[in-house]
């Protein structure tokens, strides 16, 4: 009961005593878009770490935050002139609900998330972050030298915007779930299916230069999230 106060008390602040009009019209008519979005859901975390004053509570408060983003945004893509009450009552019951079951569910486990700052999960966390930015950076530099000229013009017919990027990073992701499982058949079969969705376009384009340039990064890509999954298996 009294963590379920601490976070209606932290509601409270950050929905109405902290929230300027200025805020609240910027939301409306920029939605995802406004930079008062953003700030009120930080402030939302913030203050239900303040007001709880317990180190081990931020994934609940964390949880808080996410969840007042998802609410509010629901909201203001869902609200109308006319229907302004009814949406304001459930958005601020959605947003109870929340509070309620995170804070009987911090009451019932009270878990020390401690373990989540471990050498084990740190290493984790480092593993996977290498494996989606910095491993696209790294492979677009390294095979800039070959880059077709061409590959802008294709880029714009018919593919979608980063695609290259978000799939480059979901196939080593997948990879490095395969080592760590001990599943490594599994990647045989990613670079099939890749092979058979991929290089059937390129065939048909008959642009070898493009081919032999997707290979390259393929081939990269699949090997810096080998030899990362490796580095981790073995290092724990």
């Amino acid at each position: 009961m009294v963590i379920f106060l601490k976070l209606l008390l932290a509601h409270l602040i950050g929905d109405f005593l902290l929230q300027t009009g200025r805020a609240v019209k910027s939301k409306e008519q920029k939605k995802i878009r406004s930079f008062y979005l953003y700030i009120h859901c930080i402030i939302h975390t913030a203050l239900t770490m303040l007001i709880v004053w317990n180190i081990h509570f931020w994934p609940y408060a964390l949880c808080i935050g996410c969840s007042h983003f998802i609410i509010d945004i629901t909201k203001l893509y869902l609200q109308k002139e006319k229907g302004k009450v009814a949406i304001f009552l459930i958005d601020q019951a959605c947003h109870l609900l929340v509070l309620f079951i995170v804070a009987f569910s911090y009451a019932r486990s009270e878990v020390d998330f401690a373990f989540l700052l471990s050498d084990k999960y740190l290493l984790l966390y480092t593993c996977i972050l290498l494996l989606t930015s910095p491993s696209s950076i790294f492979i677009k530099i390294a095979i800039s030298n070959w880059s077709p000229q061409n590959l802008e013009e294709n880029q714009k017919n018919g593919s979608l915007q980063n695609a290259g990027r978000w799939i480059g990073n979901l196939e080593r992701l997948l990879i490095f779930v395969f080592i760590v499982v001990g599943r490594f058949e599994a990647i045989g079969f990613l670079l099939a299916a890749k092979s058979i969705f991929r290089f059937g376009d390129l065939k048909q384009g008959e642009d070898r230069r493009l081919t032999e340039y997707v290979l390259i990064g393929t081939l990269l890509s699949f090997g810096i999230a080998i030899l990362t999954g490796l580095f981790y298996i073995n290092i724990l």
